[in-house]
């Protein structure tokens, strides 16, 4: 088990922000594990704030070319592509040979697929990292110092080299470790104790799922497990939406918060989508509720003071001829 640790650290936060991954590499995701300590449950499809980790490890990774996926295929909310060791069941060092056989960028992220707090941001990290030096590989370790082989970033090269070697050496790599080959690399290493946090227990399980209820963290968190649940890709601003909804519930009314949401989501859907289009109809409603409460307030400074409210002013004109 890996040590968790409060968030604060730069792993934390939502799939999207600065440093996030760009630029051309392959994704490889080990997800084909016995899970001896979950009592041969399914991990990857264990959810996690309502997704599942494998899931929510492929958001992470979603700005890869390829993402190969080391398991029996399943249905998943982004499209992969499946690879399976032989035989299955084989070990880490083995599965990573057969997803790393479908890949042809010069960079691969590795990653297992039971880390519920990885992010885009932290796979950026990684590959800003190995882009910077020349090293064969950048590692995240744990609270304790303990190198994380399966959330890094490689060279796909020297990972291709050093695998035929080991095959060659011990004649297949089946039941091998994976320090046989981060042995013979030269790794830098990057300290994140929450994005390296793994679940290799029930403990380690009901740990994650109470950090995404946090405060800090479940807006993020259940924004994109909806996003997830209806196939939406689409980065917003959500405090330019929290902002018209609190503009529309205190300047109209309550009920008028979510309304006005589906409606600037709408009227984005029309409009093309993007997430331009959401923060301009976000900003013309939200510039309409604000003429709204304007319009309020002036009535009310306007109203005089012994006004009967109760009684509707007869707003039709006297046509009389001595009208006047």
């Amino acid at each position: 088990m890996t040590a968790y640790e409060p968030p604060g650290n730069p792993g934390a936060g939502g799939d999207t922000a600065p440093g996030a991954a760009t630029g051309a590499y392959d994704a490889v995701v080990l997800a084909g594990g016995a899970a001896r300590r979950l009592g041969g449950t399914d991990k990857p499809g264990v959810r996690v704030g309502g997704r599942p980790l494998l899931d929510r490890v492929l958001a992470a990774c979603a700005g890869s070319r390829t993402t190969v996926v080391v398991a029996d295929p399943r249905p998943t909310a982004r499209p992969v592509t499946w690879a399976r060791e032989d035989p299955p069941g084989g070990g880490p060092l083995a599965a990573l040979d057969a997803g790393v056989r479908h890949s042809t960028a010069d960079e691969v992220v590795v990653l297992s697929a039971d880390l519920p707090f990885l992010d885009g941001r932290t796979v950026g990290r990684l590959l800003a990292a190995l882009r910077e030096g020349t090293a064969d590989g950048v590692v995240l370790t744990d609270s304790e110092g303990r190198d994380q082989p399966l959330v890094a970033a490689y060279r796909t090269q020297p990972l291709r080299r050093l695998l035929a070697l080991l095959g060659a050496e011990h004649g297949r790599l089946t039941g091998l470790p994976l320090r046989r080959l981060t042995a013979h690399l030269e790794l830098v290493r990057l300290r994140d104790p929450v994005a390296s946090f793994d679940c290799d227990t029930w403990d380690d399980i009901a740990t994650a799922r109470a950090r995404i209820r946090e405060h800090g963290h479940v807006l993020d968190e259940w924004i994109s497990a909806v996003k997830d649940e209806l196939g939406i890709d689409l980065d917003v601003d959500t405090g330019v939406l929290l902002d018209l909804a609190r503009d529309a519930a205190h300047g109209v009314a309550r009920p008028a918060a979510p309304l006005t949401t589906f409606l600037v989501g709408y009227a984005a859907a029309r409009a093309g989508g993007s997430p331009e289009d959401v923060t301009e109809a976000a900003r013309k409603a939200a510039a309409l509720a604000v003429r709204w409460a304007e319009e309020d307030t002036a009535a009310a400074d306007a109203e005089p003071a012994d006004a009967k409210p109760d009684v509707a002013p007869d707003a039709t004109p006297d046509t009389r001829p001595d009208a006047g």
